[in-house]
C-alpha cells in the first residue's frame, strides 16, 4: 500500500487583545465573580502592542521566519528580549492584527449574523486590499454593507455580542436563534472565529504549495470548539465550511474532536484515508479557541508580565500520496493511549512511545525529535506550571534510561539533542505535536540529520465529565527514501498478472 505523505503546512496566528479582554474565559469568569478586581481594572495596562506580538521570537518561529532551535540559544523568558526585527508574514503564514480579523469573520459569515460599523468597516477593507491573499469575492461580499452604530446597540441590547477594536465597539454578532443556546451570541462568535482562521490559515497552505483548491479532496477540522444547534449539539461541520470558504467546492469533510490529542489522531486518519486511495488529498484544519485568550492572564499579570495569550493561533497540514521527496506518515508506526492504559506519567509515555517503537524494532534514541506539547514555557512556567516540553522530554529521557540505551548523566543532553523549546501558543490543541510539522518538512526534504520524528498529542477527556480517562496518541514521521509509490494498478497490468497467474497455475498442473 502507497504510504502518505506531509506535503505543506500552513500556521498562521491573530492578535486578537479585545476578545481576550471580552471573550477569554478567564475573564468572563472574573466579570462575573468579581467584576471590580485590580485585575480587570489594570487589564488594558497589561496587553501588548500588535508590534509587541510581532517581534515576539517565539511568535516568529511559528510563521516559520525562525527555526525553533534558535529559541535555545536566547535568555528567558523571552518577552524580555528586546527584538524589532519581527515580521508580519513567514514562511508559513502571517500574523494578522484584529481589525482585519473582524473584517474576515463578515467574510466567513453566510447568515448575516456579523455587523460591523460602517466607517469601522471601510477602514478593515482598506487594510485587507493590501492583502497578498485578498480575492476580489471576498471584498465585494462585504463592501457597502457596513452598519449604524445606533443600529448596532440596538442589536447588542437585543442579546448579540459586543466586537471591539482598540478599546472602540466596531460591532457585533447576532444570536442565530431566539431560544437555542447553542446558536447563541456568544458561541456563534466563537464559531464563526474558528471558521475565519481556519480559513484564513488555509488559504496559506494553499497559496504556498501552489495547490488548486478544487484539487483537495476532504478535509477534516480537529479544533476544540463544537458547532450545532439544540438538536445535536456538536452535530459540526466546521470543516465543510471551511472549505467552502476557501473555494475547495470538490471536497467533502468533517470534524473530530478529541480536545488537546485531537490534531494527530486527525492527522492518521487523513494518512490512511490517502493511503487506502479514498482521496490524493486531504486537508487537516484547525482554527483558534476564544475561550483560552487570557487563559493564565491573572498570573502573568500578577508576576508584572504582559498578557502573553493574546493571540488565537491556526494551522492547516496536507496530506497527499506519496511523491518520492515530503516526509512520509508511518501509520504503522502508532502509539495509542488505550482505555487500560492508566494516566501516570511514566504508563502515558510508554504507551506512546516506547511501546510503537519496541513493536518496530526501534530504540527511543532512534528517533531524531520528538514534537511533543510544544507550548511557549514563557506563558506555562510564568503561571507556575514549568516547562512542558521539557518535562515531556525528561520522561521519555528517563525511559531510555530504565532500557539502558543511556546513561543517568545522558538524560539532559538527550533532551537537548531530541527535544526541542517549545513556541506555540496555548490554545489547547494548537500546541499539540502538529506545530512541528512545517519545519520538519525543511528538515526532512534538505541535507540535514533529521531522519526520525514522532508527533505525539495528549487530551484531557475528563473534561467532558464522561469520563475519568486520559488520551493520547502518537506516529512517526520519515524522511522520504526517494521512491514515488504507485496508487493504483492499470487494468492491462492486472490482465497481464492474472495471465501470468493462470500459465503458473496450468504449469503446476502438468508436473
Amino acid at each position: 500500500m502507497a504510504k502518505a505523505v506531509i506535503k505543506d503546512a500552513g500556521y498562521s496566528l491573530f492578535h486578537t487583545p479585545e476578545m481576550l479582554i471580552h471573550l477569554g474565559v478567564t475573564q468572563v469568569s472574573e466579570r462575573l465573580t468579581n467584576q471590580d478586581s485590580d485585575y480587570l481594572k489594570n487589564i488594558r495596562e497589561n496587553l501588548r502592542t500588535y508590534e509587541e506580538v510581532v517581534n515576539y521570537l517565539p511568535n516568529q518561529v511559528y510563521i516559520g521566519n525562525f527555526h525553533p532551535s534558535e529559541l535555545r540559544e536566547l535568555e528567558r523568558p523571552f518577552c524580555n528580549l528586546d527584538y524589532k526585527e519581527g515580521k508580519r508574514f513567514g514562511i508559513f503564514g502571517e500574523i494578522m492584527p484584529e481589525k482585519e480579523l473582524l473584517l474576515f469573520l463578515m467574510i466567513s459569515d453566510v447568515f448575516g449574523l456579523v455587523l460591523l460599523e460602517e466607517n469601522f468597516l471601510q477602514e478593515s477593507i482598506n487594510d485587507y486590499q493590501k492583502h497578498p491573499l485578498k480575492t476580489e469575492e471576498e471584498i465585494n461580499k462585504v463592501i457597502g454593507k457596513g452598519s449604524k452604530i445606533n443600529d448596532i446597540r440596538l442589536s447588542i441590547d437585543n442579546g448579540s455580542e459586543p466586537l471591539y477594536c482598540e478599546d472602540k465597539l466596531v460591532g457585533c454578532v447576532k444570536k442565530a436563534h431566539d431560544i437555542d443556546s447553542n446558536l447563541n451570541s456568544h458561541i456563534m462568535t466563537e464559531n464563526l472565529v474558528v471558521k475565519a482562521t481556519g480559513a484564513i490559515t488555509f488559504k496559506h497552505l494553499l497559496a504556498k504549495n501552489n495547490v488548486k483548491p478544487e484539487d483537495i479532496g476532504y478535509v477534516i477540522e480537529c479544533s476544540e470548539e463544537a458547532c450545532g444547534d439544540m438538536n445535536q449539539r456538536g452535530g459540526g461541520n466546521f470543516a465543510k465550511s471551511i472549505a467552502e470558504v476557501v473555494g475547495a467546492k470538490n471536497s467533502g469533510g468533517c470534524d473530530i474532536r478529541a480536545f488537546c490529542a485531537a490534531p494527530i489522531h486527525t492527522l492518521i486518519h487523513a494518512a490512511t484515508l490517502v493511503e487506502s486511495g479514498v482521496y490524493d488529498n486531504v486537508v487537516v484544519v484547525a482554527g483558534g479557541a476564544t475561550a483560552k485568550l487570557g487563559m493564565n492572564g491573572k498570573d502573568h499579570a500578577k508576576k508584572g508580565y504582559k498578557l502573553l495569550e493574546d493571540v488565537l493561533g491556526g494551522f492547516a497540514i496536507l496530506i497527499s500520496k506519496n511523491d518520492g521527496v515530503s516526509p512520509v506518515i508511518r501509520t504503522d508506526v502508532v502509539g495509542t493511549h488505550k482505555v487500560g492504559t492508566g494516566s501516570s506519567p511514566q504508563v502515558v509515555t510508554k504507551s506512546l512511545v516506547e511501546e510503537p517503537l519496541k513493536r518496530n524494532g526501534l530504540k527511543l534514541s532512534d528517533v531524531d525529535k520528538y514534537s511533543v506539547e510544544m507550548q511557549n514555557p514563557d506563558i506555562t512556567s510564568l503561571a507556575g506550571a514549568g516547562d512542558v516540553p521539557l518535562a515531556n522530554y525528561k520522561m521519555i529521557a528517563a525511559l531510555a534510561v530504565m532500557n539502558k540505551e543511556i546513561e543517568r548523566k545522558d538524560i539532559l543532553s538527550f533532551t537537548d539533542n531530541h527535544g526541542m523549546v517549545g513556541w506555540a501558543p496555548t490554545q489547547g490543541h494548537i500546541p499539540s505535536g502538529v506545530p512541528y510539522c512545517g519545519h520538519l518538512i525543511n528538515e526532512m526534504t534538505t541535507d540535514t540529520n533529521i531522519n526520525r520524528a514522532m508527533l505525539v498529542g495528549k487530551g484531557s477527556l475528563f473534561l467532558a465529565r464522561m469520563t475519568n480517562l486520559f488520551d493520547g496518541i502518537s506516529v512517526m514521521i520519515e524522511r522520504n527514501t526517494g521512491v514515488e509509490e504507485a496508487n493504483n494498478i492499470s487494468k492491462e497490468e492486472i490482465n497481464k498478472l492474472i495471465a501470468e497467474s493462470l500459465k503458473e497455475y496450468a504449469s503446476s498442473l502438468l508436473k
